[in-house]
């Protein structure tokens, strides 16, 4: 079966790059020629415009004495965006099958017998600004002849973020998916209250491949050894998680490392750019194979600390919110791992990854077996 993925696009999220990464490979492995949609990142601007823009941003930038315009600025915009992703990249353009659009009706029905639309937090539409969230339930493909299939997407949220227009249409386009499937349990609940379907809680696609599958990337990549024994993977650092890993190093006595740059951050538009820029993917992997103890606030930190079987916690940081942790965690009943202030208690007993790993390959099979049955063409 010819199969595209819908994901969010593919740039400096680690989390984001391997759930595409992973969904391709599990859906290649059974059998299936694999394609994921991808937005394209440079900044471009129609010839049509351009002989009224340039002139008009000259204006602005020498005459009216705003210096902070920028005449080229498409040009300068993709050469930020290509050196913060210079580490990135070369993972995606080696690892994923992308077609990349600059809009999703470049798309044709013929190249494709199913779309399957996942994972990430592709139905949150903060992260659809880029396009309209309608496009997210497939609106772009609505009188195409296919199979629609939902694979832990993710509301990012347990709080409705639609708006009524919204909701209409997208309980409509939903209705005629095959197959709907999300990533928190919270969105079981979302789809039912606000959609109108019946969906079921599947495993992020990480979890389908082991350990041993990711550190295999790292040795292709020969990738070197971190330097540390204590993985501080914070996007929003604040003066909680400084603290939090401060007393982690102290009472275990461990060495802090990162494994991220600060291109995460809400302020990262006013950092310098050399603190922006991504380490590679590898690196990143191999910084949980490395890790002794890992704190982090992010939901895909706790996926590979699960992969990896470490001890682990996560700040839950309540402003980019928490229900899809707090969902993961419960999911593998580890929910002590979870602290919301930096005096919340950290002598917590060893995670029991005999019994962790035996909720694991149930949900493993469950989530597989519902894929399998999905394009099951029968």
């Amino acid at each position: 079966m010819r199969i595209g993925i819908l994901t969010l696009p593919l740039h400096t999220n680690y989390g984001g790059i391997l759930q595409a990464y992973a969904l391709q490979t599990v859906l290649e492995r059974m059998g299936h020629e694999v394609v994921v949609f991808d937005r394209a990142y440079l900044a471009n601007m129609p010839w049509w415009k351009k002989p009224i823009a340039y002139p008009y941003r000259v204006v602005r930038k020498y005459i009216l004495g705003q210096k902070e315009y920028k005449v080229f600025f498409e040009e300068y915009i993709n050469r930020i965006k290509k050196t913060l992703r210079q580490n990135t990249q070369p993972f995606i353009d080696k690892y994923i099958h992308e077609i990349v659009t600059h809009d999703y009706s470049e798309l044709k029905e013929r190249d494709y017998d199913c779309i399957v639309v996942g994972s990430d937090q592709i139905w949150r539409p903060f992260y659809c600004q880029y396009d309209h969230i309608e496009n997210s339930f497939l609106k772009f493909a609505e009188g195409w002849s296919i199979k629609r299939i939902a694979y832990a997407p993710s509301f990012g949220t347990d709080k409705w973020e639609y708006n009524q227009e919204e909701t209409d249409e997208c309980s409509q386009l939903i209705k005629k998916f095959d197959a709907i499937s999300v990533r928190e349990d919270s969105g079981v609940v979302l789809c039912h209250k606000y959609l109108g379907v019946e969906a079921i809680n599947v495993i992020d696609p990480t979890m389908f491949l082991s350990a041993n599958d990711y550190m295999k990337l790292c040795d292709a990549a020969h990738t070197p050894k971190s330097n540390g024994s204590l993985l501080k993977y914070i996007i929003e650092e604040n003066d909680d998680t400084t603290a939090l890993i401060k007393r982690v190093e102290d009472e275990r006595q461990l060495v802090s490392f990162r494994v991220n740059s600060r291109i995460e951050e809400s302020n990262a538009q006013d950092l310098p750019l050399e603190d922006r820029i991504s380490p590679p993917v590898e690196q990143w992997i191999r910084g949980f194979h490395d890790a002794e103890f890992v704190v982090t606030d992010s939901f895909h930190a706790c996926v590979f600390s699960i992969i990896f079987k470490k001890q682990f916690i996560v700040y839950g940081n309540k402003v980019r919110g928490i229900a899809r942790i707090e969902s993961l965690l419960h999911m593998f009943g580890v929910e002590d791992r979870l602290v919301t202030d930096r005096a919340a208690s950290i002598d917590l007993p060893d995670i029991n990854y005999d019994l962790v790993y035996e909720k694991y390959a149930r949900l493993k099979d469950l989530s597989w077996n519902y894929l399998f049955n999905a394009l099951d063409d029968k």
